[in-house]
């Protein structure tokens, strides 16, 4: 098992109310040219949890930073306009997320939770997830 010390909280830049699957952004990635979906989870907007890229894959999420962290990304993060950012989590998605990073810590307690927008000139994931799961 490779050395895991970021989760990575993402959002998928789609508008607020418009539910997507992981196939749909493995499908948008693959378009970029990545070889499959970048992240290793996605989160629907009723809270299911889809896996993306297999754990044992290093991701591609979040440059300088994919060899050593999973990526967890949330359908939304923008308006029901898709112009501007904002926190769209669903009740479900918020309980589905909590738990997944539970498990995540669980698995590699060594990890810290981290805002993409840490780490890139973005504001995904249109919220504080490194204040919210600290």
């Amino acid at each position: 098992m490779r050395k895991i010390d970021l989760i990575i909280i993402h959002c998928s830049a789609t508008a607020e109310g418009k539910d997507f699957r992981a196939a749909d952004i493995d499908r948008w990635h693959r378009q970029q040219g990545f070889k499959s979906i970048g992240y290793h989870f996605v989160v629907r907007l009723n809270g299911d949890v889809e896996r993306g890229r297999p754990i044992a894959e290093v991701g591609a999420h979040c440059k300088g930073h994919n060899a050593t962290s999973i990526g967890v990304c949330y359908i939304g993060g923008l308006d029901a306009d898709g112009k501007m950012p904002k926190d769209t989590r669903t009740v479900e998605q918020r309980k589905a997320m909590r738990n997944l990073v539970k498990t995540l810590k669980h698995v590699f307690p060594e990890a810290v939770v981290r805002s993409h927008r840490d780490f890139a000139a973005k504001a995904c994931p249109c919220f504080d997830a490194t204040r919210e799961y600290a």
